[in-house]
């Protein structure tokens, strides 16, 4: 299992989620979504894959990736997270709707 940690915008846009009650079930998909990432990265209902735009925080080599929060859904919203910055951690980089 791995510990989350949060990058400042990732973890400043769940509480502004969490403080709206017209988000609620965003909430309860986005803690699904980070519950999966947790215990398997490459759970199949996130479909991980690859994201090329963002920079790596700690690595700059390292990969980014992204994962699903919602799907078939106008605007989806993603989770973009990277392993580290120690062993058995994953970062949070973003948590934004899909353009």
């Amino acid at each position: 299992m791995f510990e989350l940690v949060f990058a400042r915008d990732a973890g400043d846009e769940l509480e502004r989620l969490e403080r709206s009650p017209r988000h609620a079930g965003l909430v309860k998909q986005i803690k699904k979504t980070l519950g999966f990432l947790q215990t398997n990265p490459r759970h199949p209902s996130l479909q991980t894959h690859v994201f090329h735009s963002l920079q790596h925080p700690y690595q700059p080599r390292e990969k980014v990736f992204e994962a699903y929060v919602q799907q078939h859904t106008p605007s989806a919203y993603r989770v973009f997270w990277c392993y580290g910055p120690q062993k058995g951690q994953i970062t949070v980089i973003a948590m934004t709707p899909h353009p």
